[in-house]
Parts: structure tokens; sequence; C-alpha cells
């Protein structure tokens, strides 16, 4: 086994990790990492990528997305949620930075505008 193999194993056990967490904790958002895992896993091994497809962690909370479907309005909103709540920490930190404030803002913004304009709305499965 190759070092970037081992590299990628590593990296999708660490998102499927904190995804695993994720999913039980409303503050910390499951998605980003459960997808870590899932490009990790693919890029590492075609037998845990076959793994973590058919677990129920990737398809309740993945599966409808890669697959180009969209998102339920529940997704959508706690990842939302999840990143205003996590971008007002950085808000409220650059208090005497108002490029960063400014920066931020954007960002928090376009993440908005995405999820609410650009990722397909599904119904609730």
């Amino acid at each position: 086994m190759n070092l970037k193999k081992i590299f990628y194993i590593i990296l999708g056990c660490i998102g499927l990790g904190l995804g695993a967490v994720g999913a039980v904790l409303p503050l910390m958002p499951a998605f980003p990492f459960l997808l870590l895992a899932a490009f990790s896993f693919g890029k590492s091994s075609e037998r845990l990528h076959n793994w973590f497809i058919s677990t129920k962690l990737y398809k309740n909370n993945l599966e409808s997305f890669v697959k180009g479907q969209g998102m339920t309005w529940k997704t959508k909103i706690r990842v939302m949620i999840t990143i205003t709540l996590l971008m007002s920490i950085g808000f409220i930190m650059m208090d005497k930075v108002p490029v960063g404030r400014i920066v931020l803002g954007l960002i928090w913004a376009f993440h908005i505008a995405y999820f609410c304009f650009r990722v397909k709305t599904i119904p609730k499965i």
C-alpha cells in the first residue's frame, strides 16, 4: 500500500469520525466532514468507498446531494445555521478588524445565497 492511499484512508477516517459527531451534535456540521470522507475513501480504496456509501450516515446526509438531486430544507437550514453560528464567532472576534468583518460578511452572504438558490431543494424523503 503506498503512502498516498494511507493518507487518504486516515483523512477519510477523520472525516467519518467528525461527521458522525456532527450528525449527533447540533452545532457541529456533519455534511462537510462526510463529504471529505466520501472523497478520501473514493481515492484510497474501492472497498472502503463502497462500505461508506452503504452506511445510513451517508444515505441520510449526502446521498441525494452527491447524486445531484439536492437537499431537503431541513438539511439546508441545519447547514446554514451552523455556518452562521461559526462565522459569527469570527465576526465577533474581529471587532477591531473592519476589513475582516466585511470579508466574513461577504462569505456568509455567499454561503446563504448558494444554499438558497443554487442547491436544489427536494421534498422530505
